[in-house]
């Protein structure tokens, strides 16, 4: 979710950016030095434009190898939701995975641009920081690197964390560039956030901007089930964020005093409650930014599963029965789909008058384990629902489908539909984008993320400038 209080906005579509071409690295030779026959690692990124018949690629509600994901629509309209597993990301043993929840009017279509692109230019950044090491004389690094090989040298695995660090930073900012420059694709008050996870090995990588979350169920020396958040709700409220030195305001309302939110200096709009995005150029001087925050785990054989999720599931459960609920699902692949809808539950039972907001969840079993596939049938996924998953045929069927620190337990960013009465009453809601990137309809629409209430995380107003500002 996320949110801003304004009005207007252009258009959108969400094509495939240009090729990125870059040169054969070890990412797809295998052992340093040593050059395959088959093809370069160009050829490899040109090929991932197919998106929708890359193998082990899921984004729609189903299954993989090692993890399940699902997503629900909520009750405000089109779901805003985006979320992807993508096995086999690189070769030796390295997994993506990623949770991205738009805001805005075109909100939507920004997720789903960042689904797909996000990692390829991650890959790219990669191969670029690793071919530039290897130009240095410096280590190269296999998908298969071990923890055990990297306690025998320090500075290897100083090095391999530095090169993630550096792809996710370069790809991050390649994104949020590519939104800025998008002809169709109008960012200027829609954005997404992202809570992206790469697993090499034993290391688990993350970056990460915005409310969504990612927490860990991994065992203590009981024994029992514990909960590890693995990432910072990035609020504007937070003292490492940079809002207020930039100029932008950050108050919250006074009816929801919980949930700060960022202020254009001269308007009361666009009210967004997180501190940083992709999109949202409207805030971007102001301090908002789409830097990510980075991260490195060494996994143990305790650590279990991980689940990331938008704000949807965070707002109305705790990082504790998120754990619970997964641990205890009667098969892994039902997990996800058993988390989405006991936060549904919540929903109604906590937030009776208010709109359910979308939901997401990846759960990714670390072990590398999944159900057979007649346990996944009697959780009511057919067979061949799940071979269309994989062969990417399926359509966009999340449209379709009925957030401080690490240990803060809500996102307390929801409030009861009655506080918010006259805020986005008759004002429609850009329904037409759904399934429809390569038009835009409603240019000069005004748009409140208030109607219906909750989206009330992320963006109230979208603020509206005219041509001359008056002289005061």
């Amino acid at each position: 979710m996320g949110g801003c209080v304004s009005t207007s906005s252009r258009s959108t579509s969400g094509s495939m950016g240009r090729r990125e071409e870059v040169s054969p690295t070890c990412c797809d030779i295998g052992f340093c030095g040593q050059k395959r026959t088959k093809r370069t690692f160009s050829d490899h990124v040109i090929a991932l434009h197919h998106l929708p018949s890359v193998p082990n690629r899921v984004f729609t509600n189903g299954k993989s190898r090692s993890s399940c994901i699902f997503t629900q629509q909520g009750r405000k309209g089109i779901n805003q939701d985006a979320m992807i597993v993508w096995e086999d990301f690189m070769p030796e043993d390295v997994t993506f995975c990623g949770v991205f929840d738009g805001h805005g009017p075109h909100g939507h279509l920004v997720a789903r641009k960042v689904r797909d692109a996000l990692p390829l230019k991650l890959l790219s950044s990669m191969d670029s920081c690793q071919s530039r090491q290897n130009g240095s004389g410096q280590t190269c690094f296999k998908g298969s690197l071990k923890a055990a090989d990297l306690e025998k040298d320090v500075s290897a695995e100083e090095r391999l964390i530095s090169l993630w660090r550096e792809a996710f930073m370069k790809s991050y900012k390649a994104m949020d560039k590519e939104l800025r420059s998008h002809p169709n694709l109008d960012c200027f008050c829609s954005g997404s956030t992202a809570v992206t996870i790469v697993k090499q090995g034993s290391n688990l990588f993350m970056g990460y901007i915005g409310d969504s979350r990612a927490v860990m169920g991994s065992k203590d020396n009981n024994d029992s089930m514990v909960a590890i958040q693995l990432t910072v709700d990035l609020k504007p409220d937070l003292p490492t964020e940079r809002i207020k030195r930039c100029k932008g305001r950050v108050f919250a309302l006074q009816d929801e005093p919980e949930v700060c939110r960022v202020w254009l200096p001269f308007d009361d709009a666009p009210g967004l409650a997180m501190a940083r995005a992709f999109g949202d150029f409207c805030l971007k001087e102001y301090g908002v930014i789409s830097m990510p925050e980075f991260s490195h785990r060494l996994l143990t054989e305790k650590d279990q599963f991980i689940v990331l999720a938008s704000d949807g599931v965070w707002d109305v459960l705790s990082n504790e029965e998120v754990v619970e609920i997964v641990s205890s699902a009667p098969s892994r692949s039902s997990a996800a789909r058993m988390l989405v809808d006991s936060a549904a539950r919540e929903w109604k039972l906590k937030y009776p008058t208010s709109k359910m907001d979308d939901c997401a969840v990846v759960c990714f079993f670390l072990d590398g384990k999944m159900d057979s596939e007649s346990d996944y049938e009697e959780q009511g996924f057919s067979s061949a629902t799940i071979q269309s998953y994989h062969s990417g045929n399926a359509g966009e069927s999340d449209d379709s489908c009925h957030r401080s620190e690490p240990s803060l337990q809500r996102n307390f960013t929801v409030r009861p539909s009655e506080e918010c009465e006259g805020f986005g009453n008759g004002r429609p809601h850009p329904e037409e984008f759904e399934g429809n990137e390569d038009t835009v309809a409603g240019e000069d629409q005004n748009w409140l993320g208030l109607e219906g209430v909750t989206r009330v995380n992320s963006l109230i107003q979208l603020p509206r400038f005219s041509e001359e500002r008056p002289n005061p």
